[in-house]
């Protein structure tokens, strides 16, 4: 699957590209997710914010508010504990609120232990497949029909280069990655000639957040892009501009 070129996003101008578009963010009070949902609102989106952590989603919100002329809503809530139904619940407030829905940004990961897969803690293993995986499962089938009646709807999956070649102690998030690949690949297929929604993934590689201290306690943060610098490919996947790369696992470093 083709990939776009640098160049296309160095030219890419995101002023205004997502303008009145209506975006769901996974992980939004920190981290890619809370800057992905500080920029596109900064681009003109309405976004709808999910997150465990309520004071720091509150916060995102505020500065949302306080700073541009959208209206965003926040869902405080744990991706461990969803089901179809406080999804669905989910796709039925946004339909309330902004009666469309354009795009989904899956973000939000649990990292779980680094250790032999012999050893892993079998509850912990659950509950990172279920935040990385099953969550994103029940959004999908929750918000496809809105996506689906979208002008062009987009759908962007986090992935990581341990989901596509295993390496030793890094477990459930490892395989869940290899889960949200397989995940991207098969919804792509089968959307490709039936609908205008168009679903990527993005590896954003080592970025300065808090899980990747939690996984690299040793790394100088500053020897690692933050998460600012990530935005102009999210802002081109989430555009109208994206639509010929449908399928696309990408790597954002190579837009750096």
């Amino acid at each position: 699957m083709s990939t776009p070129a640098k160049e296309i996003i160095e030219q890419f101008n995101p002023d205004n590209c997502l303008q009145d578009r209506v975006i769901l963010i996974t992980g939004a009070s920190a981290g890619i997710g809370k800057e992905a949902a500080l920029e596109f609102a900064r681009r003109g989106a309405h976004v709808v914010l999910i997150a465990r952590n309520q004071e720091n989603l509150e916060a995102v919100y505020d500065e949302i508010e306080s700073t541009t002329q959208t209206r965003p809503i926040i869902f405080p809530y744990d991706l461990n504990t969803l089901n179809p139904d406080i999804a669905r619940e989910m796709a039925y407030a946004i339909e309330q609120e902004y009666g469309r829905l354009d795009g989904v940004l899956f973000n939000a990961s649990a990292l779980g232990s680094k250790m032999s897969i012999a050893q892993y803690p079998e509850q912990q293993w659950l509950d990172v497949i279920n935040t990385n995986v099953n969550s994103a499962f029940y959004l999908t089938k929750a918000m496809l029909p809105l996506l689906e009646a979208a002008p062009a709807g987009r759908m962007l999956f986090t992935t990581s280069s341990v989901g596509r070649k295993g390496r030793a102690y890094w477990g459930a998030y490892a395989v869940s990655k290899f889960a949200t690949e397989g995940l991207m690949e098969t919804l792509a297929d089968e959307l490709k000639a039936t609908s205008n929604v168009r679903v990527f993934a993005v590896n954003p590689g080592g970025t300065r957040t808090a899980m990747r201290a939690s996984a690299y306690p040793g790394e100088n943060p500053e020897t690692v892009p933050a998460p600012s610098e990530h935005m102009p490919l999210y802002c081109y996947l989430m555009s109208d501009a994206s639509g010929d790369y449908h399928g696309a696992s990408i790597d954002a470093y190579d837009y750096l």
